[in-house]
């Protein structure tokens, strides 16, 4: 990769950031705090929340094996995806290069930062060529955005291809690993010191079951990560949502067993959405929801909606005409699926 230096925004490499209260503060002992103009009352909610996570990244770094220095958390995985523009692309400069279709956000937050966002078509089977991606970037071009298992699609990404990008691009490449809990390919996790271009994406709004605290995760060198928190706001994570993390780190043997279950779950689903008469094609799914081929996606659609069901229309995706993409829920929920399916007409 170029040295970082060359990739990151100057006026960014340059940036003096907001120091709060709480970063200056570095005792163990005190217990008056006076420096951050909160209310003192109203414990523990008063307080402005540890603006670094500490607690929390000691936690999930324990779990992924990652250490505390390459761990970047955030209000949701969109907000470091929106960082990494802020971070290395000058907007009406420089550009990005993204799989296509893959997950829409990576387009939403390359439109807000005015940089130009090049699409690389998948294959017919949803798989991509690095030499394809590469093709498509320039001098100017500072991210890649790949998404592995991908979303709509559900497949991993050629874990080949991947390494291949990484090598080849001296940008940054970014991997969103949103789906990786309920695939059997291997994290990249591991790799992070091989490639110090290589930012990881995770999240605690799938397998973990909290997508309503919006706490997303991002793993990269201790330099990248340092850079998100030059730019992030000061208290980006609020203190209800660190709470709730290191409860769930502790219950993270409960996240196995709901992956378990859900992988069960997405293959008996897909094997009943085989026998309905509206159902044309399953493509092959490493996630917690899978892509099925319809007769009529916007008339199925509506007619779910009309029975209280809802799923997505990706008909207006690339390479997903007539497709629905379907959430494993439980079993119950599934059942009532396959029940408005099976009188569709």
């Amino acid at each position: 990769m170029k040295p970082l230096q060359e990739l990151v925004r100057p006026n960014i490499w340059k940036l003096k950031p907001y120091s709060s209260a709480r970063d200056e503060y570095s005792g163990s002992s005190a217990s008056v705090f006076l420096d951050a103009n909160e209310n003192p009352y109203n414990t523990p909610n008063n307080r402005y929340p540890d603006p670094l996570q500490r607690d929390v990244k000691k936690g999930i770094g324990k779990i992924k094996g990652v250490p505390v220095g390459n761990i970047f958390l955030g209000n949701g995985s969109d907000e470091a995806i929106d960082l990494a523009y802020r971070v290395f692309c000058e907007p009406r400069v420089d550009n990005v290069v993204a799989i296509d279709p893959t997950y829409g956000m990576y387009q939403v937050c390359a439109d807000i930062n005015e940089v130009a966002y090049r699409k690389v078509l998948l294959d017919d089977r949803f798989q991509f060529k690095a030499e394809d991606l590469l093709a498509a970037s320039d001098e100017r071009t500072k991210l890649m955005f790949l998404c592995s298992p991908n979303n709509p699609t559900g497949n991993n990404l050629c874990r080949e291809e991947i390494e291949r990008l990484l090598r080849g691009f001296e940008g940054i490449v970014i991997v969103d690993e949103a789906y990786i809990d309920f695939s059997e390919a291997r994290s990249f996790l591991p790799d992070l010191a091989k490639y110090p271009n290589l930012i990881v994406l995770q999240t605690f709004s799938k397998a973990w079951g909290c997508a309503a605290i919006r706490l997303g995760m991002a793993f990269a060198s201790e330099d990248i990560i340092a850079l998100f928190n030059k730019v992030k706001y000061p208290y980006n994570v609020n203190l209800l949502t660190q709470k709730q993390a290191s409860e769930m780190v502790l219950r993270h043997y409960e996240v196995d067993r709901w992956v378990k279950t859900l992988k069960e779950e997405r293959a008996w689903l897909e094997e009943r959405f085989r026998a309905l008469p509206c159902v044309e094609r399953i493509f092959p799914s490493d996630a917690n929801f899978f892509l099925a081929r319809v007769t009529d996606a916007c008339a199925v659609y509506d007619y779910l909606v009309s029975r209280g069901v809802i799923v997505r229309n990706r008909n207006s995706v690339a390479l997903c005409g007539n497709c629905l993409r379907v959430t494993v829920g439980t079993r119950l929920e599934n059942e009532k699926l396959l029940e408005a399916l099976e009188k569709y007409k």
